[in-house]
């Protein structure tokens, strides 16, 4: 809701100011056209946000690609106190960035500020590792000469975010990028622009340098995307989203041979074997499943029980699903929010019709709610056919299915009869058995009697149509730096 006392190019949203602009070359943008930011919980505007062209992305990557040079040759430990002098700045601002994570995406105040804390902790994370990128020094194999490698940036990044974690996937994204001395251009989610823009606020008011972060948001992500992988100049895409707009960029990275890193769809399994803790199971089933609403590429897609629990633990699970009060974000008591989008609504609501004419049993749940906002009761189905093409899609919904499977055996063959290799989860007291089951499970991740795993220490990503490279760990930042190798001779007989 623009106000009048609000300085050009920000709205004021909650009586603070908010940048609505392009963030290019330094300077916050205005743009020709805008879009509405609408709240979900409410289908009311939060802003009006500039509508970025290709034209404009073709700027933003004009400037990224005039600040790799200077960029790469920064020092490491200066680049390192910048990030430092970033994650104050960022926690400093916490409760406007999480109140405005609420207010875009809908999600709980208690799930923004779990978003904000895990993206705080990666972005330190990078700047930790900064000073810790390392090459190698070897004899060549038959003498004569030494095998050095060090690694250089890749050089100018397009970084495309999803607007079901806002936060996380920009600091995380970004941080890797900027840590490995890359340039970038940050490419926002329609639905949440303006928590992009305040982190990338952030890190222009902590200092770095014109042209290194830039940022755009658009209504025509296709036309943008192409305008720009098109260009040879751009030497990197990272994009969290779905496996069909991933295998789209990466058709498009062949043509220059552009290096990508997909995160993308899931179709995950919660593997509960009968001698699991069952409350332990239930309760986490609870977190993997309707966390944000469902709308998570790790979040449990198929509860897969084993016969002999099955009715205990699905007694548990839908009564603890019954009692998760879903509201607006900002009410302290809410636990489920809203469905991002009246479109992604009116997806879910066809999507529990689907499971009801496949003659799955609808345990409880099923409905939209009435009123302004985009709400959806948390669902739980019991699916009899497992042939069924909607067993082997991502639901991305507030929408659970439990399947029954009757040995150990015959649940990893469940788990793993998907194109999707992104997380998996397991629950049983026998360490060995979860041992054999994990090994055996194609996934990128796995759970061991625990349905959250995102660590900036661990590696996240996928395997499959989920996608290529990880996010996170010792791994990440190199996943934006290119091995290069010296052979140097030497003379082995100088000193005879």
């Amino acid at each position: 809701m623009t106000t009048l006392t609000a300085p050009p190019g920000t709205a004021s949203v909650r009586d603070r100011d908010v940048p609505v602009g392009l963030f290019i070359d330094g300077a916050w943008r205005q743009a020709a056209r805008t879009f509405a930011v609408l709240n979900p919980a409410t289908g009311a505007v939060v802003a009006e946000v500039a509508d970025g062209t290709p034209a404009e992305a073709r700027d933003a990557l004009d400037a990224a690609v005039g600040a790799q040079k200077g960029w790469r040759d920064v020092l490491p430990r200066d680049r390192a106190d910048l990030f430092h002098r970033a994650h104050r700045l960022l926690l400093e601002r916490r409760q406007h960035i999480v109140e405005m994570m609420t207010l875009e995406s809908g999600k709980p105040l208690a799930e923004s500020d779990g978003e904000f804390q895990l993206s705080a902790d990666f972005f330190l994370w990078y700047a930790e590792q900064i000073a810790h990128l390392h090459g190698s020094y070897a004899h060549g194999s038959r003498g004569a000469y030494r095998v050095v490698t060090t690694h250089q940036p890749v050089g100018p990044c397009l970084l495309i975010t999803p607007w079901n974690f806002p936060l996380l996937m920009i600091a995380r994204k970004a941080g890797a990028a900027l840590a490995a001395g890359c340039t970038v251009v940050v490419k926002s989610a329609q639905e949440t622009p303006l928590t992009c823009a305040l982190f990338v606020e952030v890190l222009a008011d902590a200092g770095f340098p014109t042209g290194v972060v830039n940022l755009v948001h658009t209504t025509g992500s296709s036309a943008l995307s192409a305008e720009l992988m098109a260009d040879p100049r751009l030497r990197k895409v990272s994009f969290t989203g779905s496996t069909g707009v991933g295998s789209t960029l990466l058709t498009q990275a062949a043509a220059h041979i552009t290096n990508a890193s997909m995160e993308l769809g899931g179709d995950g399994p919660f593997v509960v074997l009968e001698d699991a803790d069952l409350d332990l199971a239930a309760e986490q089933a609870i977190v993997c499943k309707f966390r944000n609403a469902g709308q998570a590429c790790v979040a449990a897609n198929r509860i897969i029980v084993q016969e002999s629990i099955a009715e205990a633990f699905t007694e548990r699970f839908v009564a603890l699903t019954e009692a998760l009060r879903v509201g607006d974000g900002f009410d302290p008591g809410t636990e489920i929010g809203p469905i991002i989008s009246a479109k992604q609504r009116d997806r879910v609501v066809d999507l529990v019709a689907g499971f009801a004419d496949a003659d799955a049993e609808l345990l409880t749940g099923g409905r939209a709610l009435p009123g302004e906002g985009y709400f959806f009761e948390p669902t739980v189905f019991k699916v009899h056919d497992r042939d069924n093409d909607l067993c082997r899609q991502e639901l991305f919904a507030p929408v659970a299915t439990i399947y029954t499977v009757g040995s150990t055996a015959e649940a990893v063959e469940v788990a793993n009869d998907t194109s999707y290799g992104l997380a998996a989860y397991v629950f049983t007291k026998d360490l060995s058995r979860a041992l054999a089951v994990a090994e055996q499970l194609d996934f990128g991740m796995v759970g061991v009697n625990r349905g959250i795993m995102a660590d900036p220490a661990a590696p996240f990503g996928g395997i499959k149509a989920s996608g290529l490279g990880r996010e996170g760990g010792h791994g990440a930042i190199y996943e934006f730096l290119e091995p290069k190798y010296l052979a140097i001779t030497v003379d082995e007989d100088v000193l005879a």
